[in-house]
């Protein structure tokens, strides 16, 4: 009897689920960094052609959405190093779940760290106040993804409760 409840707990597909939590951690991720980065970086440039003495200013936006890639490194290698060849169905939809929230709200952060940082390098080019606003939001921003990293790390404390 209990080799049966092994098996319905422990199926030999539960990795998979946990491989595609570390799989979209790190991907979305890297795709909300990159696109933050990408859009961030084109305001850098156009803003750069009239003022190339706020070029530095302008990189903040830049770094901040390459953050966003290093909570989705982190959360994938904390997942990574919680396989095992036979682990229960529980822990791996845990592990599908924090990869992702922190990879959806890497995403969605990114995004929006992007918007805001290429709008706010150009207008902060024509008008200097703006600049601390933009940061403001820009760690509004940031925070999102803050959120999502929170949540993978307690899902992932969660998953190495679970046994076959």
């Amino acid at each position: 009897m209990s080799a049966l409840v092994a098996t319905e707990y422990c199926p030999v597909y539960s990795p998979f689920f946990g491989v595609m939590g570390a799989t979209s951690a790190i991907v979305f991720c890297c795709f909300g960094a990159a696109y933050g980065t990408a859009k961030s970086g084109v305001g850098l440039t156009s803003m750069g052609v009239l003022r190339p003495d706020l070029i530095m200013k302008g990189v903040v936006p830049i770094i901040m959405a390459g953050i966003i890639g290093i909570y989705g490194l982190v959360v994938s290698v904390l997942i990574g190093n919680g396989f095992s060849q036979t682990m229960s169905l529980y822990a791996g939809f845990i592990q599908l779940g924090a990869g992702l929230s922190v990879g959806l709200a890497g995403m969605a952060a990114g995004f929006a760290v992007g918007i805001v940082g290429d709008a706010g390098v150009r207008a902060s080019a024509q008008q200097p106040r703006l600049f601390t606003g933009m940061i403001l939001v820009l760690i509004f921003a940031e925070v999102l993804a803050l959120y999502g990293l929170i949540v993978a790390l307690i899902l992932n404390t969660k998953a190495s409760d679970a046994q076959c």
